[in-house]
């Protein structure tokens, strides 16, 4: 018996060893930690004046900056959600904001705000630099956006409401934790007492991830929660978006551009119009940039204003870009007083001469332009909103490198944007090919319906034909007029065949080392381009240009126009 005494012993005393380590790896397994994580690091807070941004649910990589106890966005962040109208003018140091009878003007670094020339201030500066970065006041965003804000501390961070949609909310049972993660190890974040309700956002078999009142998003346990509800919040709606009152028509556009390089080419529109049908617009390339200054040549005539009157045509003069040499368009358009200066001379011009309306033929817009330039077609649109001005502006067909135009905006604020709906292949391209390709044109129109209501948009279509000249590695090609396109085939005995690809009739010869091509712009490829801008429905057809046009093209629009 003595000699199994300490052997009972033993193995008591194992087990009562084993058994309190199980348990100490029980209590371990099971307990909750009371490590608390770093709030800091957790918010991303990137140093002082720092102030994450929890957009609805989620943390976003956009941060906002405290400045003298005022928060700030920068203009980047505000333009991408919350209002992309805003506009940094650089050269004159202006944050502009155009609304559809006024502009709305700060002087960057101050306090005071410009409406339409009525001054008010603010009690506090309505955007300042960081470096080079530009930070616009929230409550000044707020003016002109609907959203919510609320900042908290300790570390500063702000939740931000742009959306009310419903939200399931529940009640915490009992003092408890939010953590990092679903699990009892995980961090703590923060404390919830009994009675706070914290918004669901995604309910898991034991833990549900949540948002505290505060904007702290983890995880509790679901045996913590009670009183699972739906919330409907209430919407901000402190700021109305402004209606940009169109000077639309409402018939169907048929604008024919005339190319006038002289005052004498006026004198061309009555025997150009003699053969023309169904012609409503006429647009004379009368105006074009002449320094970086805002200034323009003219070769407006009353006269020919008044014959084009007489004859039932609207008169929209263009204005261009790239007829006179030393143009640099970010120069004429980034500044408030170049753009103004441009604009009262346009505006002072169509007024003398009765314009109908004034036609943009910007084209090469380089990316850093791109913004001056939106900018310059909304501020433009303020008087021809308030003469009754028809504003129109020429895009090329939409590719990824000329998304800077933003036709969405321009949809907003002009009358038409129109589509130049060729040079799918052009003076400089290193591969022959159509001038505008079926399925290059039916692209541009859906691409711009898109973006610009269908109402809005002219589709452009060539009255010109490229005749195409391979010779080695060399290609090259001269644009020419309907009837001349013809008579190059027969001159040459060149036989076409129909394209189903293009949707064009095809011609090409062999002449010695040249390989010379042809994809005709006649009355076939045109109808089918008519066709498919009837299945868009959408407002006209624009043609370049007047003399390039063929006697019996003209029947063929007609019958557009009468559909």
């Amino acid at each position: 018996m003595k000699k199994i005494i300490p052997v009972i012993i033993a193995v008591v005393l194992i087990v009562l060893i084993g058994g309190a380590a199980l348990g100490v790896r029980l209590l371990e397994k099971y307990s909750y930690s009371k490590d608390r994580a770093d709030l800091t690091e957790y918010f991303g807070v990137r140093g002082e004046g720092d102030v994450p941004i929890i957009l609805q649910d989620e943390r976003i990589e956009e941060h906002a900056k405290l400045i003298d106890g005022v928060c700030y966005f920068d203009l980047a962040t505000v333009h991408k959600y919350f209002n992309d109208r805003f506009f940094e003018d650089k050269k004159e140091g202006f944050l502009l904001y155009t609304l559809p009878d006024a502009i709305v003007s700060a002087l960057i670094g101050e306090n005071t705000v410009s409406l339409g020339g009525d001054g008010s201030t603010r009690d506090y500066v309505i955007a300042r630099y960081e470096g080079d970065v530009l930070y616009v006041a929230a409550d000044f965003v707020k003016e002109y956006a609907n959203f919510s804000y609320t900042l908290y501390t300790d570390p500063y961070r702000m939740q931000v409401y742009t959306e009310w949609n419903p939200r399931q909310t529940a009640t915490i049972l009992k003092d408890t934790q939010v953590r990092y993660q679903g699990g009892v190890k995980s961090d703590i974040l923060t404390d919830v007492p009994k009675g706070t309700e914290v918004i669901v956002l995604e309910e898991m078999e034991n833990w549900s991830k949540v948002k505290t009142q505060d904007a702290f998003i983890g995880y509790v346990e679901n045996k913590r929660l009670s009183e699972q509800t739906t919330m409907e919040p209430t919407p901000v709606t402190d700021y109305a978006e402004p209606v940009y009152e169109s000077n639309t028509r409402d018939h169907k556009i048929n604008l024919a551009w005339h190319v006038v390089a002289g005052m004498a080419g006026n004198d061309t529109l009555v025997p150009l119009m003699q053969t023309a049908r169904s012609v409503n617009v006429v647009s004379p390339t009368w105006f074009a940039l002449s320094d970086n200054a805002g200034n323009f040549t003219s070769l407006a005539s009353q006269d020919y204003v008044d014959t084009a009157h007489d004859m039932g045509l609207e008169v929209w003069g263009l204005i261009d870009n790239f007829t006179q040499e030393g143009i640099d368009t970010y120069e004429v358009l980034a500044g408030f007083s170049t753009r103004k200066h441009l604009i009262d001379g346009l505006i002072d011009t169509a007024l003398a001469y009765q314009l109908d309306g004034i036609n943009i033929d910007f084209e090469n817009i380089s990316l850093d332009a791109g913004e001056p330039f939106i900018e310059f077609i909304r501020e433009l649109s303020i008087p021809c909103r308030a003469h009754g001005i028809v504003l129109s502006v020429d895009n090329y067909v939409p590719m990824g490198y000329t998304d800077h135009y933003d036709r969405e905006e321009q949809g907003v604020v002009a009358d038409y944007v129109i589509i130049m709906g060729y040079d799918e292949h052009y003076k400089g391209s290193k591969t022959a090919g159509s001038v505008a390709s079926i399925d290059f044109v039916e692209k541009g129109i859906a691409d711009t319906v898109a973006q610009v209501p269908a109402d809005k948009v002219i589709n452009a279509v060539p009255f010109y034909t490229r005749i195409w000249e391979t010779k080695g590695t060399t290609v090259d090609s001269q644009a020419v007029g309907m009837d001349a396109a013809k008579q190059y085939l027969a001159d040459h005995g060149i036989t076409t065949t129909w394209d189903e690809t293009t949707c064009q009739n095809y011609g090409e010869y062999q002449s010695g080392d040249s390989y010379y091509q042809v994809w005709m712009e006649d009355e076939e490829s045109i109808r089918v381009k008519l066709n498919i801008m009837n299945k868009y429905g959408i407002a006209g057809v624009a043609e370049w240009q007047l003399a390039f046009a063929s006697e019996s093209i003209w029947d063929v629009i007609a019958e557009y126009m009468e559909q």
